[in-house]
């Protein structure tokens, strides 16, 4: 990947592997911090929620999505988030995107995007995904030209529509 213009740091993504579970396991942690404080749960019952919500998403995402590359987000040589894509179908599916919460905002996740609709157009596919109704993911991929074209009343299903480079 190129470097970030924003920060001038060098990101990238290598392939995830089997030590990496603690890492993907922190960074979905992370991500559910803010819900997991409204709970009123002790840290062990939170740890213990989030243990299975994190292994039922990951079976989820090995059973719905088996040929998706599984990525390790990279700052520098940081490891910083997780990047998970399936190019296997008509179009290309963006199942997750998450990144640790201090590199929330500073645009490694629009540049992961970005390059992900170049690689789409030059494909000749859309990109597709779903994200939870009203979060700041649904605002920045509006911003990056993202449409819904479904609602389920929790989760929204967008997709990049444009397929000119």
């Amino acid at each position: 990947m190129s470097s970030m213009p924003a920060n001038k740091q060098s990101t990238g993504l290598r392939p995830v592997t089997p030590a990496d579970q603690d890492f993907l396991f922190a960074v979905f942690a992370s991500t559910r911090s803010e819900e997991l404080s409204l709970s009123g749960w002790d840290d062990t019952q939170k740890q213990a929620f989030l243990a299975m919500q994190f292994n039922a998403q990951s079976r989820q995402y090995s059973m719905s999505y088996p040929d998706a590359d599984s990525s390790i987000v990279l700052l520098e040589d940081l490891s910083v988030g997780r990047f998970l894509v399936d190019r296997s179908g008509k179009d290309i599916i963006l199942v997750d995107i998450a990144l640790l919460p201090e590199q929330c905002n500073g645009g490694i996740g629009t540049s992961l995007i970005q390059s992900l609709l170049i690689e789409a157009a030059s494909a000749q596919k859309h990109v597709s995904l779903h994200v939870l109704r009203g979060s700041a993911a649904a605002r920045l991929y509006e911003r990056l030209g993202f449409t819904v074209v479904g609602d389920d009343g929790v989760y929204l299903e967008m997709k990049h529509g444009s397929l000119s480079a």
